[in-house]
């Protein structure tokens, strides 16, 4: 297991993911907590799942970090999840950006991998420590044992305040990612009295929806231009699948109907 302190929050705060200012790029980490500690400090908890080496990753870290410590003004610790020992022996390596000599910025996540987390699968011991069998989960998210740890945290969830429940539930959701795990954690806190109580679930539930829908109509403006015989090209339709305005693309599936090139969608 990791030896290494972390401060005991008294309180704990999610806040908001998007770190993304004036440039139009993504940059959403996975989950971003504040720890609330004594005498009014902070410090920001990031959490990244990472499925494989990615040196472009390491640049989307650097900047996580450099704008919640700019934001926050306070102490940030990246924590990050790998779901197989490789990964996980390469993220923990110091990442230096800058001269090889003397780098200017120096990532060095926290990192969780099955070699160093056990699969929690007793609940009892999930109960003791809900937030290692969180990351148990995560670390383990392709193992057969998955299913016995997430049942274990899903008892162990049932025992502490509904509101923390549904913010735990909600942050594995988001940590199990695109996995067959996803479906089984679903179903597990479907009927959960804790079920996605809390504020920020609602709002991330809200956006999924939204998101949703709006790639259905997205689907639909294409699917009809394509029964038209209307020329498309790669770049429309991206430009079309990324839209996330459910009134213009509404718009948009009208104009589908009678233009004669895709671009007069735009007009």
């Amino acid at each position: 297991m990791i030896d290494i302190k972390l401060p005991v929050p008294q309180e704990i705060a999610v806040i908001d993911t998007d770190m993304t200012e004036i440039l139009p790029i993504d940059r959403k980490a996975d989950t971003v907590v504040m720890f609330l500690l004594e005498q009014e400090e902070r410090h920001i908890i990031i959490t990244e799942a990472q499925l494989r080496e990615s040196e472009q990753k390491v640049s989307s870290w650097a900047h996580y970090i450099s704008y919640a410590h700019s934001k926050y003004k306070c102490p940030v610790t990246l924590m990050v999840t790998c779901a197989d020992t490789g990964t996980a022996t390469w993220a923990r390596k110091a990442h230096p950006i800058g001269l090889v000599d003397h780098p200017s910025l120096v990532v060095s996540p926290i990192v969780f991998g099955p070699d160093n987390v056990k699969a929690i699968t007793d609940p009892e011991e999930a109960t003791e420590n809900v937030v290692l069998t969180m990351f148990s989960a995560f670390c383990h998210v392709e193992s057969p044992e998955v299913n016995d740890i997430l049942k274990a945290l899903d008892h162990a969830l049932h025992k502490i305040d509904p509101e923390t429940a549904g913010e735990l539930a909600l942050q594995t959701e988001i940590g199990l990612g695109k996995t067959k795990a996803t479906q089984i954690w679903r179903d597990l806190v479907q009927a959960s009295a804790y079920r996605f109580r809390s504020e920020s679930a609602q709002e991330y539930i809200a956006e999924v929806e939204a998101k949703g829908e709006a790639k259905g109509e997205a689907k639909s403006i294409l699917r009809i231009l394509d029964k038209r015989g209307i020329p498309t090209d790669q770049a429309f339709r991206d430009k079309i699948m990324e839209t996330t305005d459910i009134a213009l693309l509404e718009d948009w599936i009208d104009r589908a109907l009678d233009v004669t090139t895709a671009e007069d969608i735009f007009e």
